[in-house]
C-alpha cells in the first residue's frame, strides 16, 4: 500500500500538491482507495480518498496510531559535509532508513564544504522515512561551526569519532548504554584538529572509534547509527 506525507493530515485531510499528483495521477488511485499516510511526527493513519483531487487530495482518516515505532532514546549525528555533496545526501538517506532522530552538519577547521542546502537534505529524509515506513521524520539542522555546537549539546552521552592513533580511544559499542540520549560528532575528510578535540574532550565528549579500519565521513556516520539502533534493539 502507497504511503504517503503529510505533517498537518489531521488539521487539513488533504494531501500538498506533490503528493497528490502523485496518488491521483502516478499511481491512478480514485475515490474510496486506501492509502497510508505518516506526519513525521509519530502520527501513522490509515485513510481512504474522499475526494480525487490531484492538486488536493482529500481523505478521510479510518485509524490513528500515535508515537508509532517511537524510540525510547534520541540519537543525534553532528557530521562535517563531504567535498562530494553527494556522500552527506547518502549519509542522510542511509541514516534515515536506519533511524535517527536528528542531524547537524558541523563546521570544522578541515572541512571542504562550509554551504549545504538544508531543503535538499529535508527532501532527502522524507523520501527515506517513506520507503522504510517510518513515521518521524528527523531533524535536519541549519550548519554550525563545531566549536560552537560542542558547548551547547544536552545529550547524556557524548562521543567524538576521530582518528588519531596517539589519543586513547574506546570503541562506541562498548562506551554506549543502550536507552541513552546520545550525539556522535563525526569528523571531516582530513579529521577533527587536536584543538578540536581538546576543547571536545573539556566539554564531556569521549573519544570513541568504530573498528579498526579508517573509515569515510559518510561511512563512519552510518556506521554509528548504526551501531546505536543495533545495541538498543538487542537491549530490548
Amino acid at each position: 500500500m502507497a504511503l504517503f506525507y503529510s505533517p498537518d493530515i489531521l488539521s487539513t485531510l488533504k494531501l500538498d500538491e506533490e503528493e497528490s499528483n502523485h496518488a491521483i495521477k502516478v499511481l491512478r488511485m480514485k475515490a474510496g482507495d486506501s492509502l497510508q499516510i505518516v506526519d513525521g511526527k509519530g502520527g501513522y493513519y490509515e485513510a481512504r480518498i474522499s475526494d480525487p483531487n490531484h492538486k488536493r487530495c482529500g481523505v478521510e482518516i479510518v485509524e490513528s496510531f500515535s508515537e508509532f515505532e517511537k524510540r525510547p532514546y534520541h540519537l543525534h549525528i553532528a557530521i562535517a559535509p563531504t567535498k562530494n555533496i553527494e556522500r552527506l545526501e547518502w549519509f542522510v538517506e542511509k541514516a534515515t532508513e536506519i533511524g535517527i532522530d536528528e542531524i547537524t552538519p558541523i563546521i570544522c577547521e578541515h572541512s571542504e564544504r562550509k554551504i549545504v542546502k538544508k531543503d535538499r537534505l529535508d527532501k532527502i529524509a522524507v523520501s527515506a522515512m517513506k520507503q522504510s515506513k517510518k513515521a518521524y521524520l528527523p531533524v535536519v539542522n541549519e550548519p554550525v561551526s563545531m566549536l560552537s555546537f560542542v558547548s551547547k549539546c544536552k545529550e547524556t552521552q557524548k562521543f567524538i569519532a576521530h582518528c588519531m592513533s596517539d589519543s586513547e580511544r574506546t570503541d562506541l559499542s562498548s562506551s554506549y548504554k543502550p536507552g541513552s540520549d546520545v550525539v556522535v560528532l563525526i569528523g571531516p575528510e582530513g579529521d577533527f584538529s587536536p584543538a578540536e578535540l581538546k576543547e571536545s574532550l573539556q566539554y564531556g565528549f569521549e573519544p570513541v572509534l568504530m573498528g579498526q579500519s579508517r573509515l569515510r565521513t559518510e561511512t563512519a556516520g552510518v556506521v554509528a547509527v548504526h551501531t546505536v539502533v543495533l545495541l538498543n534493539d538487542m537491549a530490548k
